[in-house]
């Protein structure tokens, strides 16, 4: 879309639309880069700036317009990949027991702050001790938060070992 844009209208019309954007700002860096651009608007208008130097520029605007909309495409065909992957895994252990294991680790964290909460809330006098033994907990919860960041990891790496590009939803603008 923006590198049909940019070739039917150019390099002219993109500086009076992003001068008109920056000059509604009122950062010292938007005036300067409104007033810059205002500059080459007027080289445009007075001949300083070749038709071969303006349409060169045009040809290296159209290109990396069309690079970002590659990028942006490449980034689309990653996700619908890895959304593909999650949905087609074919052993439904493997497919629930990271969300499964995720969800048990947030609810048990959950329920042990709110126990933790409760006891620094309406049973202060024992505070200090339930402090201390969380803080016993911390191995625990690193080999649990480890196991769980391996899942998350593995599952990445499955996913992506599982591309194929007869599956890939390309978005054409």
């Amino acid at each position: 879309m923006l590198s049909a844009f940019l070739s039917k209208l150019g390099l002219p019309v993109l500086i009076a639309i992003v001068s008109g954007a920056l000059g509604s700002l009122e950062h010292p860096a938007a005036k300067t880069a409104v007033g810059a651009l205002g500059k080459v608007e007027e080289a445009l208008k007075d001949g300083g700036i070749s038709p071969e130097e303006l349409a060169e520029a045009n040809r290296h605007t159209e290109e990396m317009a069309t690079l970002e909309l590659e990028n942006h495409q490449n980034s689309l065909s990653e996700i619908n990949q890895s959304l593909r992957a999650e949905v087609a895994s074919a052993d439904k252990y493997v497919r629930r027991m990271r969300p499964t294991f995720g969800y048990l680790m947030a609810f048990t964290w959950a329920a042990q702050m709110f126990g933790i909460a409760y006891v620094i809330i309406f049973d202060t006098d024992k505070a200090g001790v339930v402090m201390a033994a969380m803080g016993n907990l911390s191995a625990i919860w690193a080999v649990g938060l480890s196991v769980l960041g391996i899942y998350v990891y593995k599952r990445s790496e499955e996913k992506s070992s599982n591309f194929r590009p007869e599956n890939t939803i390309i978005w054409n603008s």
